[in-house]
């Protein structure tokens, strides 16, 4: 750099040399290929300064009087320090509120360049707002409401609750915020009717294409909501289908919910406790949150203006009810003393004729009782939903179940063997539901000693061994492993020949006659066990902390999304280890075998 400065500063000199030996300034700066300006500066410089006048000097000028002042950088980066959620429009909104006469607010531009000078901001390029939407909105408070279902509360057991949600579209107030355990549509109507008693009847509502809001793609009857909006003279659009910009406001409203309060509230210990919280922040949202669309006003201020009764008074329309919502307002009379019973071993041989009584104790065993199949063809028991098919509707099941297997069986034939998802209560409460003790297992006795024979083979890369000239599908994941084939009746076990664990069963293609023929064949020994210790698992967390095992969902929580955790998969129970050294256990309620065992890359590389 300094030879660059001495070559400059030399041309100079050699220019201001041929002024001094009387040639003109307007030939020396033809030759020197600059203006006759820039010559004639260098000779003042030269005069005054001498050699040191022509090197380089700052074009910055001696002062910027627009120029951000360092008190008022340091502001705006203190802001957004406090609130990191606020952007440069809702800082800059701030400083106009908390500055003095005569200060001046710098512009949304000037502050996003501090907070990316400061590096509080990601500079990353911005999307170009597409301009082809139709934008409107409703001239008067209580025209229109927008209603919408969104998820992402977290209960401590893993259980994903829902959010009713429901915004004014003149002002944005937010008129529905109801978390429910499950999102059916007697909640929604109830949270909809909670929010007309307090606030009044809306002229319109828009909702989307949800089944709770219509079955406009059903049959094309009328729901529940929809009677509720006939009885009260409420208009009812609908929003045609995979047009999520119709309700833009409520899908609005749920990315400010998401950002600044899903992603930062914890599980709740229950409903009640995630509904108080949400409340706290509803409150700041409707009284102490500017928003941008309202050109920074308040939503609380619009909602009021030109409000025909105002929230929290008693004078409001009238509100048609349908009867199945409302509470009955008769005394509930006290029940009358159950008779004493008899107390009944459940699983304990009964004499002939004995029927179980009502409210039969549960000691152990195994449980039969029946169930009809809806018109729908799909069976609930015990928070378990059982597939027979619309073709077997009206058709009476009958259900042996115990902690291990569960049987349907249709006129003394089995249908299907599920694994069990019941636990002892759930037993004991089928049992006090009309259940009876069950008898042997409906499943065909295994086979007596001497017909059953074992064989060794190797597993292919593609997970196939050879019996019989037959290629038979193991395992993809039992690739390259030694293994030991039991050759029963019907069935095929693989297992490990050291420790005899049980790792997959196949249908059995061979009669006994060809198993006797192959290679190595030798009479089985004991029956092989599924593994006693649980199969451990890796997984990444989405973005919302959840992750699937064994076809579970388990919620685990905003903190912990994008990392991979460790799960321990065992018969009733999933452990979770995390990287921070924490563990969480859940109950197991699926019955499916792990099909993967190592964690998803994430789809965006720059995601740890």
């Amino acid at each position: 750099m300094a030879l660059v400065d001495m070559t400059v500063v030399e041309q100079r000199y050699r220019a201001v040399l041929a002024v001094q030996r009387g040639e003109t300034k307007t030939d020396v700066a033809a030759l020197v290929g600059v203006s006759r300006q820039s010559v004639h500066s260098w000779c003042v410089r030269y005069a005054v300064h001498g050699l040191a006048g022509l090197v380089d000097r700052s074009h910055r000028p001696d002062s910027c009087p627009h120029q951000t002042s360092p008190e008022m950088e340091a502001w705006v980066c203190e802001i957004r320090r406090e609130h990191p959620g606020w952007g440069a429009h809702r800082i800059v909104h701030e400083l106009a509120r908390l500055a003095g006469s005569g200060v001046v607010v710098p512009s949304r531009n000037s502050v996003h360049r501090i907070l990316v000078r400061n590096g509080l901001v990601d500079p990353r390029r911005r999307k170009r707002r597409r301009e082809d939407y139709l934008r409107w909105e409703r001239a008067t408070p209580m025209a229109l409401w927008q209603l919408d279902i969104v998820g992402g509360v977290m209960l401590v057991d893993g259980t994903e609750c829902k959010i009713v949600t429901g915004v004014d579209d003149h002002s944005r107030f937010n008129v529905i915020a109801s978390v429910v355990a499950r999102a059916t549509g007697r909640a929604v109507c109830l949270a909809f009717i909670e929010a007309m008693r307090r606030y009044g009847i809306p002229d319109e509502v828009l909702t989307d294409n949800g089944k709770q809001f219509t079955d406009r793609f059903g049959k094309g009857g009328e729901v529940l909501f929809d009677r509720i909006c006939r009885d009260n003279g409420i208009t009812h659009r609908l929003t045609q289908p995979a047009s999520p910009t119709t309700t833009g406001k409520v899908e609005r409203f749920h990315q400010t919910l998401r950002r600044e309060w899903l992603d930062h509230a914890g599980p709740f210990e229950s409903v009640l406790a995630a509904q108080a919280a949400l409340d706290t922040w509803i409150t700041a949202y409707n009284l102490d949150r500017p928003h941008r669309s309202l050109d920074m006003a308040y939503p609380v201020d619009r909602f009021t203006a030109g409000q025909d009764h105002q929230a929290g008074t008693e004078e409001l329309l009238p509100l048609r009810v349908p009867p199945i919502l409302e509470p009955d307002p008769r005394p509930v009379a006290p029940a009358p003393a159950a008779p004493p019973v008899r107390p009944v071993e459940v699983g304990a041989p009964r004499e002939d004729g004995d029927a179980p009584p009502a409210g039969a104790v549960y000691r152990g065993g195994a449980v039969e009782f029946e169930r009809v199949v809806p018109a729908s063809g799909n069976l609930g028991v015990a928070g378990k939903q059982f597939w027979l098919g619309p073709v077997r509707a009206g058709v009476t099941v009958t259900f042996w179940a115990d902690h291990e297997l569960i049987h349907l069986s249709i006129a003394g034939a089995r249908i299907k063997t599920v694994r069990s998802h019941l636990s002892a209560n759930d037993l004991a409460a089928l049992a006090a539901g009309g259940g009876r003790p069950a008898g042997a297992s409906p499943l065909p006795p295994t086979e007596p000693d001497g017909t059953a024979l074992e064989v060794d083979r190797t597993v292919s890369k593609d997970g196939l061994i050879s019996l019989g000239q037959r290629s038979i599908l193991a395992a993809e994941i039992l690739a390259g492993r030694r293994v030991t084939v039991r050759i029963e009746e019907h069935t095929l076990m693989f297992f490990n020949p050291d420790t005899r664990e049980l790792l997959r069963t196949r249908p059995n293609p061979l009669t006994y006659e060809q198993a006797r023929k192959l290679r190595g064949a030798r009479p089985a020994g004991a029956p092989p066990r599924p593994a006693v210790e649980p199969i451990t698992v890796q997984r990444r967390a989405s973005n919302s902390g959840v992750i699937m095992v064994v076809g579970q969902k388990l919620a685990l929580g905003r903190a912990h999304a994008h990392t991979v955790v460790t799960a321990h998969v065992a018969e009733h129970t999933i452990t979770v280890d995390f990287i921070d050294g924490g563990r969480r256990t859940f109950r197991r309620t699926t019955d499916q075998p792990v099909r993967s065992w190592k964690a998803q890359k994430p789809r965006n590389p720059s995601v740890s």
